[in-house]
């Protein structure tokens, strides 16, 4: 194997390592919060108040049915509230609750000690060379897969 393959191969485990422990942070993040992640996504979609149910199932790539499962949930836990859209009673809006609200604060500052603790004392030149290196290698990604 040439030096070129071997570097290749440390490069993609490293980047599956990296990929697998953000995962389970994010996993461990909404768990704390007493939350699933699909609830956790759908919460902070809700809070940005251009939520809709059909573009979320779209973007995560799962059913209108599994979406309705996760708002449901959420509402019975009481941190998100529906009511008829006034311009189109065919619609929902969905709302976070104060309970909703606190909830993805908890998330929030949860986050943010956690963005401190690994990512403060990563220098700025540090930074810039990574991004350097993941931008143009997620176009090649995004390439690749689009002619897959």
């Amino acid at each position: 194997m040439s030096q070129q393959d071997e570097l290749t191969h440390a490069a993609i485990d490293r980047l599956t390592r990296l990929t697998d422990l953000f995962a389970l942070r994010r996993q461990q993040l909404a768990a704390a919060a007493d939350l699933t992640e699909t609830q956790w996504r759908a919460l902070e979609e809700i809070a940005t108040e251009h939520f809709l149910p059909s573009m979320f199932a779209r973007a995560r790539d799962c059913s209108a049915a599994a979406v309705s499962r996760t708002l449901r949930q959420l509402q019975d836990a009481g941190l998100v509230r529906a009511t008829t859209d006034r311009s189109d009673a065919r619609q929902r809006r969905y709302t976070l609750t104060a309970a909703g609200r606190r909830r993805m604060d908890r998330i929030r500052a949860a986050r943010q000690d956690a963005l401190a603790a690994v990512w403060q004392d990563i220098s700025v030149a540090d930074l810039t060379q990574f991004l350097q290196f993941a931008d143009p290698m997620i176009e090649r990604l995004e390439g690749h897969a689009e002619n897959a």
